[in-house]
């Protein structure tokens, strides 16, 4: 069969993957070939816009490096992102909420003792003393869970950004005592925008958006016998809690950094909740390395 019109090409290319031999693999093509038939369609897309859109799917892979991965700041910034991680954590049978794990987390951060500091000695930014909980849906404590954690300095740099950072800045991982507990210091996190040099920087400008997301702590928490849990932990104080451009933020990801006088100077403290459910341990690809 040959296509006559444009809407009789849609089907003949659903019928090309007839044959495909995986169940799903067939399922998402054919759905993914008819929405975007269908946008097509209900844009009438001009043959220039089609070779723009090409062109920035290019631009996107040129603007992937070691250090960066653009990919995944586009997924971010149009909320495909979020919507994957609301969608596969939507249960809500006491586990914490997922969020983003983000372009800029490493794997192998070091690990750290209870109460080290993340930070390197001469990072700017008021001290943080950070702890947490980390408990199953029945409320018991789980020992021997490890607690990944890292953040932006002050600057609005993650250390695989920023050069003039240590390697492995404000990156560790520490493990739950027998109560369940941690405890950590650090700096405490600032807002940050995210890089706009290149395609994500386009996407935010042509829709008149600002880069800024609300400070925050990345934490991912680990157990054998236990779903992988990656989540973030947002300043309830924070400027652009109600306007992330990556659509991160939901009610029960908001914290509290509070800012105590110390006879020293102001000290940040951060206590937290965190629920794991049972499952298969699997952990994410990185990023970037």
């Amino acid at each position: 069969m040959l296509p006559s019109t444009p809407e009789s090409l849609t089907p003949i290319v659903m019928q090309s993957m007839a044959n495909t031999s995986d169940a799903r693999v067939k399922e998402l093509l054919c759905s993914l070939v008819r929405h975007l038939h269908a946008f097509v369609l209900e844009t009438r897309l001009t043959e220039a816009e089609f070779e723009y859109a090409l062109g920035y799917l290019n631009a996107i892979g040129r603007a992937t490096c070691d250090t960066k991965n653009e990919a995944v700041l586009v997924a971010d910034l149009l909320g495909v992102s979020s919507l994957v991680a609301l969608l596969n954590n939507a249960d809500h049978h006491g586990e914490s909420d997922a969020a983003l794990l983000g372009p800029f987390w490493r794997a192998h951060s070091p690990c750290l003792a209870p109460g080290a500091s993340l930070a390197a000695p001469g990072t700017p930014g008021i001290p943080l003393e950070g702890s947490g909980l980390v408990q199953d849906r029945e409320g018991r404590p789980l020992a021997g869970v490890t607690v990944d954690i890292w953040h932006a300095s002050p600057s609005g740099l993650y250390e695989n950004q920023d050069e003039t950072q240590p390697d492995m800045n404000l990156r560790g991982r520490f493990t739950t005592d027998e109560n369940g507990r941690f405890r950590f210091r650090s700096v405490r996190p600032a807002g940050y925008p995210v890089p706009v040099d290149g395609p994500g920087g386009v996407l935010l400008r042509a829709q008149e958006r600002h880069e800024f997301r609300p400070a925050h702590l990345h934490f991912m928490f680990s157990k054998p016998g236990y779903k992988v849990l990656i989540t973030q932990v947002y300043a309830d104080d924070s400027e652009f809690l109600h306007s992330d451009p990556t659509f991160g933020v939901t009610r029960r990801l908001v914290g509290q950094y509070r800012v105590e006088p110390r006879p020293g100077g102001e000290v940040a403290v951060f206590d937290h909740c965190f629920t794991l459910l049972e499952g298969e341990m699997v952990f994410p690809h990185p990023p970037i390395p």
